[in-house]
């Protein structure tokens, strides 16, 4: 798809995934608690959904909380999940106002009970707006999923539902967390810091990067269309030659 922005035609990648890093850092230079930049870094998140739809994006897909994350310190970890709580909470008419499906991966048996409610919740009451596809990655880590799908195929195997000869690149996708959506065409991750952290390791295969040093809670519209205007200089071969 293609958009005017700023007066130029810019490709508009279908799918941008985001790693939001840097909360901490920003709370820090600003002589602050880590749990005060991820209450910033979450408005952010709020305002960038709006921006990424307005500018023609369909898939947007955050990494909030990882499978490691529970290694940081019990006060910054009950602070994130309260932030969730009340983020959930405000999301379903956030959601409903702007016509956003909203989707959470990652595995829910750690969560407490209310959090995964709520959680089921907005996913049920935002299944039929066909906006922005919003998924959150929640207490997630790509080689858990993958050793889920990896899990739930072993079943099937065993049950004869499925042959060894059965397993495919397109059977092990429809078997992860994101198998309703499009791989990422974009990653973006803030901060300065250049690796993946175990997100979506599958599904970033032929995706683009965008490393920007810019912390997460001053990430803004322009920072956005910079990435876009990255995403477009990129020649996309997925493997072949051109």
């Amino acid at each position: 798809m293609k958009n005017i922005i700023d007066g130029e035609e810019l490709n508009i990648p279908e799918h941008v995934a985001i790693i939001m890093d840097g909360n901490g850092r920003w709370a820090k230079k600003r002589l602050m608690p880590r749990n005060f930049g991820h209450k910033a870094g979450a408005k952010v998140v709020e305002q960038i959904c709006e921006d990424a739809h307005n500018l023609g994006i369909k898939y947007l897909t955050v990494y909030a909380f990882s499978t490691e994350n529970w290694r940081r310190s019990v006060e910054e970890v009950t602070g994130i999940m309260n932030l969730l709580r009340a983020y959930l909470k405000d999301c379903i008419e956030r959601a409903s106002k702007n016509n956003m499906r909203v989707r959470v991966i990652g595995d829910r048996t750690a969560l407490d009970k209310d959090i995964v409610e709520k959680i089921e919740e907005l996913e049920a009451k935002t299944a039929c707006y066909d906006g922005l596809n919003f998924t959150i990655a929640l207490n997630y880590g790509g080689r858990d999923e993958l050793r889920r799908a990896v899990l739930d195929i072993a079943k099937d195997v065993k049950s004869g539902e499925l042959t060894p000869d059965d397993i495919d690149e397109k059977l092990i996708s429809s078997r992860l967390d994101t198998k309703d959506m499009p791989d990422p065409d974009l990653l973006i991750r803030t901060s300065g810091e250049l690796r993946l952290s175990n997100y979506l390791i599958w599904q970033l295969a032929y995706t683009e990067f965008y490393f920007t040093d810019v912390l997460w809670p001053d990430f803004d519209i322009n920072e956005l269309k910079d990435a876009i205007r990255y995403f477009n200089g990129r020649e996309r071969r997925y493997g072949g030659v051109k």
